[in-house]
């Protein structure tokens, strides 16, 4: 596939080939290097040390491909393929590594090492990398004690000390970048659902406007095709149609409702109370007090989705009721109200979805919601800070 420079990028199956002939490509190179000096020069062949050195630079290197080769292709069965044998390879490592620093006292080893306790730090959990760092530990720790041979000198001593010492530092800051890893995918998890969450809340405040407008002008049409007042019913569904593209236009806005040039709140208020009045024929009164000012566009569209979802369970819960709708701009908060006298009628009963959305709303703010019925009938409360 070719990238935006022009350059034609490999896929993953190609990777994964690349890989697997890099690591065996490595076995190969070593298997070289060992047969040479098996057969090398009197003198150079493969005894004493110089065989230790060379089998454990070839176990190094056969634990360190083999990683590559399993994280990359699964070669093993079921879950044994990402954890468990991975560090059981790292594991082999640490030991192949501590086992040629005491025999060839190399830097060589002394990074292996290092890189080996990282590696774990950062790939495995706490239950598998501690136990690993332990191993090394332990390993080193034995030779300075002299429990393994050979015996260390002083100056030996103090330098496997000094080795212990920086491991432990190269685990703990493995451990950190690992955590911080794991922070920052939480997150990023979080944020998703957040995001989720926001969709579904816009959704079901668009549609429940919306349709449930169109709702009650679609029963009205049918009552008055009942009656035989075709004009009048056709007005009706001709509203309804209206008021479905009304949705839609609402649903392609909300994309773009954190806009800075979006409508400021009171003209949004003053749309929507003019929307409930065509649609009911009922009075719906916009009141505003204090001192106006733009919010920040996440406050100013929370406030707008509880004044539609208030006054679409006017519509739908209290027939014939009129909405007044109160914001009040304060120093250092700002509120809306919908209230509603009772209704004689009966209205239609929901689901309480729309105020489980509205007081998510308000906590996600740092705000309060308050929803119930009063003495004058039913109020709901907005309250965030501005």
């Amino acid at each position: 596939m070719p990238s935006r420079d022009g350059h034609v990028q490999a896929g993953p199956e190609s990777s994964r080939r690349n890989a697997i002939a890099g690591a065996f490509l490595r076995l190969a190179v070593i298997a070289l290097l060992v047969g040479g000096q098996a057969t090398g020069p009197p003198g150079f062949g493969l005894t004493g040390d110089r065989l230790a050195i060379t089998a454990l630079t070839a176990a190094i290197a056969v634990t360190l491909s083999l990683m590559v080769v399993i994280r990359l292709r699964p070669i093993l069965p079921g879950r044994w393929n990402d954890g468990p044998a991975e560090a059981v390879l790292v594991g082999l490592t640490i030991v192949a590594a501590i086992a040629l620093d005491m025999v060839s006292d190399s830097g060589p080893a002394v990074a292996v090492l290092m890189f080996a306790v990282g590696a774990a730090a950062v790939r495995h959990p706490l239950r598998w990398s501690l136990p690993l760092l332990l191993l090394a530990l332990a390993g080193l720790g034995s030779s300075v004690a002299g429990l393994l041979p050979p015996p260390l000198t002083p100056e030996a001593q103090q330098r496997d000390l000094s080795l212990c010492v920086s491991i432990c530092v190269v685990f703990a800051v493995a451990f950190a970048i690992r955590q911080r890893r794991a922070a920052t995918a939480a997150q990023a998890g979080e944020a998703v659902l957040a995001e989720r969450a926001r969709i579904a809340r816009e959704i079901h405040d668009i549609l429940a406007h919306s349709l449930s407008a169109q709702i009650v002008h679609l029963e009205g049409a049918r009552l008055l095709l009942r009656a035989d007042r075709s004009q009048e019913a056709l007005d009706r569904v001709e509203r309804a149609r209206e008021l479905a593209k009304q949705g839609l236009d609402e649903a392609r806005r909300a994309v773009a409702a954190l806009r800075d040039d979006a409508q400021p709140l009171p003209a949004a208020l003053d749309a929507l109370a003019g929307e409930f009045r065509d649609a009911t024929g009922r009075e719906c009164a916009v009141v505003v007090s204090g001192h106006e000012r733009r919010l920040p566009p996440e406050t100013e569209l929370a406030m707008i989705r509880t004044a539609q979802e208030a006054v679409t369970n006017v519509r739908r819960h209290a027939p014939g009721s009129p909405a007044t709708v109160r914001l009040s701009f304060g120093d250092r908060t700002c509120e809306l109200e919908v209230v509603n006298p009772p209704s004689d009628a009966p209205g239609t009963p929901g689901g309480g979805y729309g105020l489980v959305g509205m007081r998510e709303r308000a906590e996600l703010l740092g705000g309060t919601l308050e929803a119930g019925e009063t003495e004058d009938g039913f109020l709901v409360r907005l309250r965030v800070p501005a």
